[in-house]
């Protein structure tokens, strides 16, 4: 009898232990920092290597331009950033977390040039691989 006690005690802590392992974000799925940084590298410093990891599937890139609305799809973006692989901006780069929950978040980031800013508007989602980036919509003061 306490043989059977002491199997079922050790197979309660192994399985409690496996359940809080399997809802560990920071070590296995990237962090909604990682991602936001990987963003910025990318569109600042030419560091592509690790964008299409966290952009989703179905994502959309959204700039205002004139009096209209222009929109890129995830290829699109990752292509054209290919052909700019390490061209640095000239540009002071910051963010600001504008909403954040465990599910989503909604990040603001600026790049300021010399003569006018660039503002990102990032959704991002906390998803089973990780944060991704849902969508961007970029403006310029």
């Amino acid at each position: 009898m306490k043989t059977l006690q002491t199997l079922t005690a050790a197979f309660l802590i192994v399985f409690s232990m496996s359940a809080f392992a399997a809802n560990e974000p920071s070590s296995k799925r990237a962090g909604m920092n990682h991602a936001v940084l990987t963003y910025i590298d990318a569109f600042t410093q030419g560091d592509t290597r690790g964008l299409p990891a966290i952009l989703d599937e179905n994502v959309k890139f959204s700039s205002t331009k004139a009096d209209k609305v222009v929109s890129y799809n995830r290829s699109q973006i990752v292509q054209s950033l290919k052909q700019l692989q390490n061209i640095k901006q000239n540009c002071e780069t910051s963010y600001s977390v504008m909403e954040y929950n465990s599910a989503q978040a909604l990040v603001k980031v600026n790049m300021i040039y010399q003569d006018f800013t660039k503002v990102n508007y990032v959704l991002m989602e906390n998803t089973s691989e990780g944060w991704k980036i849902k969508s961007v919509t970029s403006t310029y003061n």
